[in-house]
């Protein structure tokens, strides 16, 4: 029995010398540094890329992710500025029916609304600033993404289009 404690632990020292940090006179790789996750400087919130597939072809966006119940209660309200290339997804899961309004939003929106499969189910268009109206989902939605007013028109997003992030 004393054999075989004597084995184990020679066998334990062996291992933890093979895995042990390289001595200085090796060249051992310098460690990549995890890349920061962007983030928005007036909102603070996480900034992931999202792709509209529509029938002209993918037209990429860099929008900020209001995933909690707090950030999706306030989203663009009071921002006065946002880049055409720029937009908020709010992510729902499971998926479920909601309505969006433009309460103490400055800025026009397009809200469209992402199905469960990821595919725009309708879009409320040019929401106006201020509006208390309800703006609801065609069903129930994975995501909701909104846009600078007029650019899902310009960019010719409508129902059925892939929205990925």
């Amino acid at each position: 029995m004393k054999n075989w404690i004597r084995i184990a632990g020679l066998a334990m020292a062996a291992g933890l010398v093979a895995c042990s940090p390289a001595s200085a006179g090796s060249k051992a790789p310098a460690p990549v540094a995890a890349a920061a996750p962007a983030v928005h400087p007036l909102s603070g919130l996480a900034v992931v890329p999202l792709t509209v597939t529509t029938a002209a072809g993918p037209h990429r966006f860099a929008v900020e992710v209001a995933a909690t119940m707090a950030e999706q209660e306030k989203g663009l309200m009071f921002r006065t500025a946002m880049g055409a290339d720029e937009g908020m997804i709010f992510p729902y899961m499971p998926p479920q029916r909601t309505a969006f309004w433009m309460k103490n939003t400055v800025l026009p929106l397009d809200i469209v609304f992402v199905g469960a499969d990821h595919k725009v189910l309708n879009i409320a268009a040019d929401a106006v600033p201020y509006d208390l109206t309800p703006l609801p989902s065609a069903g129930p939605v994975s995501g909701v993404l909104e846009l600078n007013a007029g650019r899902a028109k310009e960019l010719g997003i409508q129902p059925g289009d892939l929205v990925e992030w």
